[in-house]
Order: structure tokens, then sequence, then C-alpha cells
């Protein structure tokens, strides 16, 4: 049985854990999959470089209404996969490498964790390790419903369509949340023709306003079918058809599931280390990042409902830190979690949505502003995108934040820095210079509009 004074359960933004303040620290790093976790080779950052190229081909398309004339751009789908997974495998490699000769107090385990006892984990290649302290950042795996995964019919995940070999003509999508919209942009940009099976709607997290503008934008790229649920899957490769409760069948050559994640935490043998977890999951910390055992921590997807990887970063500061300074913990700080889909046109969002802040029966006023009244809006002939904010009128401060359209996960940051530190409408507004004409202005324009007594 080998001892360390730390062990590490996952190499996403666990992976980050590993400081200067732990260089006299026995530690090990346990990955049973792909060096560096979800973000790095399945998610954020491969996603967004098929959306960058995605978004130049879709805007070629809307040349027309800008007096611009010629053909939009041909996608050669394995050229772009090609540039994105030479840079995106090298990191998972290099990273690997790098733990494996480049941290010298660091044992890297290449295998599947779980508990045996409290801080024991016994590996999949039957090794016993212990830690004085264990983390868990495991992070999520595909969630895939059984009328696909039992229908004996080939589909794909956000884990594999990525890497297939060419663009379908037809690519059906179950699913209405940000993979599914993220995706619908990217493979529609590129010039698939695309069907969306939204059970619930798309997106309806988000603030009902937007979600309404978004949905009537989208009819115009995607065949969306909202309220509707597969009953059954049938054919198979390159022929899919999709039978739906409402009568109609849908046929595509290739299907996405699209319909969400679930944690790992089912399969670390949770209770043999005393650790307790959520009916989802999800493993039970409380603000310091800790869990229901003596020296085990969670940090991330594996124990947040913000499935986010700014977040999991966020945490896994929290946690060096208190592994570093037991005698003064720091608490993650939640209040304000900022979150993008990276969709076509781009949403963000931050805080009380409209219908959570009518919940929570605090007085409120909203203000909505179209980029299409401000210059850059009109230079951009843009009458659909918009930026929605609610804040309390009595106190002046933001209580959400919620904007549609061209570089909105970029134009939502001073706002969420506002939020963040308590600036006042007013004082945000007009404490500082708005470049003209720049887009922020619709951000501008939107807090000059709110009723607010400060």
């Amino acid at each position: 049985m080998a001892d360390f004074d730390l062990v590490i359960v996952g190499t996403g933004s666990g992976n980050s854990l590993v400081t200067p303040d732990f260089d006299d620290w026995r530690i090990a790093i346990v990955e049973q999959g792909v060096f560096g976790g979800t973000c790095v080779n399945v998610g954020c950052i491969p996603t967004k470089m098929y959306v960058y190229p995605a978004d130049l081909a879709a805007n070629a398309r809307d040349w027309d209404r800008l007096g611009l004339t010629g053909a939009p751009p041909h996608a050669e789908w394995s050229d772009i996969r090609d540039r994105i997974f030479r840079r995106i495998d090298a990191m998972a490699v290099g990273g690997r490498e790098y733990r494996r000769i480049g941290t010298p107090n660091l044992t890297l385990f290449d295998a599947h964790a779980e508990f045996s006892a409290p801080r024991t984990l016994t590996l999949s290649t039957g090794e016993t390790i212990t830690g004085r302290h264990v983390v868990l950042a495991t992070g999520t795996r595909v969630f895939v419903p059984d009328v696909i995964a039992d229908s004996g019919v080939p589909f794909h995940t956000s884990d594999t369509i990525m890497r297939i070999e060419k663009l379908p003509e037809h690519l059906v999508i179950v699913g209405g949340g940000y993979i599914a919209a993220e995706f619908a942009h990217i493979f529609a940009g590129l010039g698939s023709r695309v069907t969306v099976l939204a059970r619930s709607g798309l997106l309806r997290h988000l603030d009902q306003d937007i979600v309404r503008r978004f949905t009537t934008v989208v009819h115009e790229r995607w065949d969306l079918r909202s309220g509707v649920h597969p009953l059954a899957v049938r054919g198979g490769e390159g022929d899919v058809t999709v039978e739906l409760d409402d009568g109609t069948t849908v046929e595509g050559d290739l299907l996405l599931a699209a319909t969400g994640r679930t944690p790992n935490g089912d399969r670390l043998n949770l209770r043999a280390g005393g650790v307790d977890a959520h009916e989802d999951g999800r493993i039970v910390v409380d603000e310091y990042q800790r869990t229901s055992a003596d020296g085990v921590w969670a940090l991330g997807d594996a124990s947040s409902e913000h499935l986010l990887k700014h977040v999991a970063n966020h945490e896994a500061r929290t946690v060096a830190h208190n592994l570093a300074h037991p005698d003064a913990l720091v608490a993650s700080d939640h209040r304000f979690v900022p979150a993008a889909v990276f969709t076509h046109p781009q949403l963000a969002t931050v805080g009380l949505t409209e219908a959570e802040a009518a919940e929570s029966g605090r007085p409120y006023v909203t203000a909505l502003e179209t980029y299409g009244s401000t210059a850059y809006g009109w230079a951009m002939e843009d009458n659909s995108s918009a930026c929605k904010l609610i804040a309390d009128p009595n106190t002046g401060r933001l209580l959400g934040a919620h904007l549609m359209g061209e570089q909105a996960a970029t134009l939502i940051q001073p706002l969420i820095q506002a939020m963040s530190f308590g600036l006042g409408v007013r004082d945000m507004a007009r404490g500082q210079y708005w470049i003209h004409p720049a887009l922020p202005e619709v951000v501008e324009n939107a807090l000059l509009k709110l009723d607010v007594d400060h």
C-alpha cells in the first residue's frame, strides 16, 4: 500500500491543485481516461474551436443584408477537425507526460479509483493507495436516454461527434440544452441541415424574454421541434429515423444525443469512503469544498450544481488554499455565477431571471435594450439581439443580466463585475465613459432605462 499526503482523482481542474505550496508533499494523481478532463478534450475548448469557423460561415450567409455578394465559404470538415485535434491531443499527451516525468514529488496512476475505506482508494490496477487528503475532481459523463441507448441504432454524443469523418447532410439532435444549441449552430453553420428535438423547449433555464427571441431567430436556421419526445429510434449507419410522440417522424443520416451529463460519483463507491452524495449523484460539499468525510474534498462538476469550467477552476483555487492554510479557510463564492452559450446568436447570463425574481417576492424592475437601438447595431443591421437587465429599485443594485447577440459573453463581463463588487446601476451608467459608437452602448442604454432610486 502506497501512502500519500494528497491524492487527486481526476485531471480536469483537479490537475491545477499541484502548486508550489505542495512541493514537499507526496502527491498522487489518478486518471482513468484522457488527461485534462472534459473541458480540454470534449467540451469547452474543442467546441469553441468549431464555433468560431461556424460563426464566420453563418455570418457570411447574411452578407446580402449588408450589400455584400458572393458565395458563402464551403466547410472542409476534415481540415477543421484535424486542425483542432492536433492541438487538443497534443495538450492531453503533453499534460500527462509532464505530470509523469516533470513533477518529482508526484506519482501518476493510469487507473480507475474507488473507495475501499476512509481515505483509501483501490485502483483498477490492483494497487491500493491512501491519502492524508483526497480530492475528488471526477467530473461528469454523458447521459443518454434509454430510447436511444437501447435502440441498437448508431448514435453520437458530445464525446464523439467532433471526430466524425465527414459533415453529415442531415443531423438530428435530441436535446434542448446548451450542448444541443451549440452543436446545432456548429453543424448548421458549417452546412448541415439540422433538426432539433427539444422536449421542454430550448434553454428553459434562461430568461424567457431572451429565449423567445432566440427561438424566433433559430427557427429560420434549424428545423426546431419543441414539446416532442422520441418514442423509438430505428435504422442503421447513415440512415436514422426517430419516431415522435406527436405522431411524426424525423429522418437523418446522423443522430446526436445531447441530453445532458451525469456526475461520476456513483462510480467511486462513496459509501465506503464515508462520502455523502445528493440524489442526483453530486457529491455533497460545504462552502469550503469539504465532503462529509474528514480529509476528503470535492470540486467541479463532481459536486457543483454549476457545470462550468470557470466554476471548477474557482473551486480548485478554494481547495488549494484550504489544503495549504487549514487554519484560515476560505469559502467558494457562488453568488454571481455567469454562463454563456456559444450558439448563434451568442447568449450570456448572470444572476436572477425575471421569473426567479418574481418568485422570490422581492421588488424588481426590468429594462430591455435592443442592439439595433445603438449606432453599432445599425451597422450590423441587427434587429433581434438584446440586453435585458433586472434590478432592485430601492438599492439600485443589479439582480440579473441576460444578453443575446454578437459577443454577448464579452459584453456581460462589466455587469458581472458590477454585481460582484456592489456597483449601483446609476454609478455604473454615468460614472464612466462608454466608447461611442461601440457595441457596449447597448449595456449603457439598458442601465439608463432601469427605474431605480440610486
